[in-house]
């Protein structure tokens, strides 16, 4: 017997018909429900090539529903198999033509063909398609594609005070529970998660996602999804992205106002007045997007029209700041879009990557107010972030205060200043130049500056006792240079303008250069005198040699077996230089230079030995 149903005032009534499901209807998995119901049984489903094609082009894509519709068609053939009902595939593959019209409901179409020249049963979850083949008198059932429920797989796992789940195959299921500044991770029970729950979890958030309205897909993909349902972020990840299935649901767990944070008035009024370029800094974790949506309040509350961009947006902020996401993929066409609008402050949640930066910045020097939410382990790691994005003399034009949020509770607040003058621990006033000042909000005082020196842009410690400007940037631009020849060197400070770099002793001829040429722009490029040492006092054995004095150049002749080798030259215990033993065993030293005139004294005083 062959049977299908027709919906009347919510019940089924049975009659011998043939059944062609369309796309949509596979994809709701309605039919294996019904068919594993009992509701449809010793039936024949005709399934249509269309059908097939496009849940293949679908699942190549990397899209969720193409996988999930050819399940359901495996579900149906395995039923097949029980003698449940009869599956046989009919019609042909798609046209070019075909496929290109498909958005304009061309397949759709063709399927309704196959229906009626089946004489079948159209079923469908299509609102559209429904009406459309009853418009062409082709019988249909029309599914609602999805039913809101009141409680997801996820509700007896997630308690009041739970900021995420953590739940994986084969793992048992963990919770973050408690507050920002004070939570535990807890084992949800003792059996591990199965495959089956996994997946049946996923399909209860992409329905959710597909059909409920405060649910969207904001990462699609079948290997990585990213779905926001409500207040909740779920992020699936499934092999061979990872090592298997994986689900991540982060929510907050509570919502606060600015007075919450008891700032000081001085804080209040430049939040209110004078901050236009704010960057919230701190760990993952640590509550910034949630101060970040307490502050876009404060501001909805002073009369100011604002806005967020998020990627995804899961701030819980009033309905009346409108959030925004990426259009057509990218935030440089959001930001298009608010320079239309023209708000008066924009909270920007995430700003990662060099693209997200630049927009800060353009929409900051625009006049648009922003507020920045950045991934940082301290304070000064913000600004470093716009370090080399943001030319240094618009830092402060971009960004004016830095709130260092973690573990829920305000730390530091940072001021940027733009002044010139000669850094500090610089003596010489032609060394003046443009200087950020990073200074201590609630007492002015100065903690860090940025400069330029040479090519590089450093971020200077200048709290406590004054340094030097040559111990201060030894670690940083000194060093740097010198590892162009050996990555392992070492820079020692030996005075204030004075430092020993120790390298292997095969790089002291290369750093040394032809007559000390290169030492001695090294020493004019950074402003110090630099000394050449080995890291290895010796390299080798002492060796014997005949020297002469020709011309310009004390001749070192070593044995002819040298030739290639590096010889290390002493005075003494002290070292002297070193250099690359030349054909026949050859070695000039100019008389004329430092070294051919130590050479001389040590020959004389007999002192001079050679280490190869």
């Amino acid at each position: 017997m062959l049977l299908a149903y027709v919906k009347i005032q919510g019940d089924y009534m049975k009659e011998e018909k043939k059944i062609v499901p369309d796309t949509s209807v596979i994809i709701s998995g309605r039919l294996s429900e019904l068919i594993e119901k009992g509701e449809i049984q010793d039936t024949e489903i005709l399934i249509p090539e269309f059908v097939v094609e496009e849940l293949r082009a679908q699942a190549s894509r990397g899209r969720e529903i193409g996988f999930k519709g050819l399940d359901e068609l495996k579900k149906i053939r395995n039923f097949e198999k029980e003698e449940k009902v009869t599956v046989a595939r009919l019609g042909r593959r798609q046209t070019m033509e075909e496929i290109q019209l498909a958005k304009y409901g061309r397949i759709d179409a063709l399927i309704l063909d196959v229906a009626r020249d089946a004489k079948a049963v159209l079923y469908t979850s299509d609102m559209v398609q429904s009406l459309v083949a009853e418009a062409e008198g082709v019988e249909t059932v029309f599914f609602k594609p999805y039913e809101k429920k009141k409680e997801t797989k996820l509700s007896p796992m997630l308690t009041e005070d739970t900021m995420s789940l953590h739940l994986k195959e084969n793992c048992i299921p963990l919770a973050k529970r408690g507050k920002p500044d004070s939570f535990a991770l807890v084992p949800i029970r003792e059996e591990p998660m199965t495959v089956k729950e996994m997946e049946a979890i996923i399909k209860d958030v992409m329905d959710a996602a597909r059909y409920e309205e405060d649910s969207f897909i904001e990462v699609g993909g079948h290997a990585a999804s990213v779905i926001q349902h409500g207040n909740m972020r779920i992020a699936v990840a499934r092999p061979p992205f990872s090592d298997g299935v994986e689900i991540t649901v982060v929510r907050p767990v509570i919502k606060m106002s600015l007075d919450d944070y008891k700032l000081s008035e001085k804080l209040k009024e430049r939040l209110a007045k004078r901050a236009e370029g704010v960057i919230l800094a701190g760990p993952p974790g640590s509550g910034k997007s949630t101060l970040a949506a307490a502050i876009a309040e404060f501001y909805e509350e002073q009369g100011k029209i604002v806005k967020t961009m998020e990627s995804p947006r899961d701030l819980q902020v009033k309905p009346e700041i409108t959030q925004y996401s990426k259009l057509k993929g990218s935030f440089e066409n959001t930001a298009d879009m608010l320079l239309l609008v023209r708000p008066d402050y924009t909270v920007f949640d995430e700003v990662r990557k060099t693209n997200d930066f630049l927009v800060f910045s353009d929409m900051r020097l625009a006049g648009i107010g922003m507020i920045g939410v950045v991934h940082a382990t301290n304070p000064v790691d913000a600004v470093q972030r716009f370090v080399g994005r943001v030319e240094l003399g618009m830092i402060p034009h971009v960004i004016d205060t830095i709130v260092y949020i973690r573990a829920g509770r305000i730390e530091k607040v940072y001021s940027l200043v733009l002044v010139v003058r000669t850094p500090t621990g610089m003596t010489e006033a032609d060394l003046a130049r443009p200087v950020v000042e990073v200074r201590n909000f609630e007492n002015n005082e100065m903690e860090y500056e940025l400069y330029t020196y040479g090519e590089e842009t450093v971020i200077i410690p200048v709290t406590g006792s004054k340094q030097s400007a040559v111990s201060a940037l030894a670690r940083r631009y000194i060093l740097s240079e010198v590892r162009k020849f050996d990555r392992h060197a070492d820079v020692e400070i030996i005075g204030d303008n004075k430092v020993a770099i120790r390298v292997e002793n095969d790089v002291i001829p290369r750093l040394i250069g032809k007559q000390g040429k290169t030492v001695q722009e090294l020493e004019k490029k950074l402003g110090i005198s630099i000394e050449v040492l080995p890291k290895i006092a010796t390299l080798g054995k002492e060796v014997s040699f005949s020297i002469e004095e020709t011309g310009a150049y004390l001749v070192v002749t070593l044995p002819e077996k040298m030739t290639g080798k590096i010889a290390n030259f002493y005075i003494g215990e002290e070292y002297l230089f070193s250099a690359t033993v030349g054909k026949g065993g050859v070695i000039r030293v100019s008389k004329d230079a430092d070294v051919g005139r130590d050479v001389l004294k040590a020959i004389v005083k007999h002192t001079l030995k050679i280490f190869v």
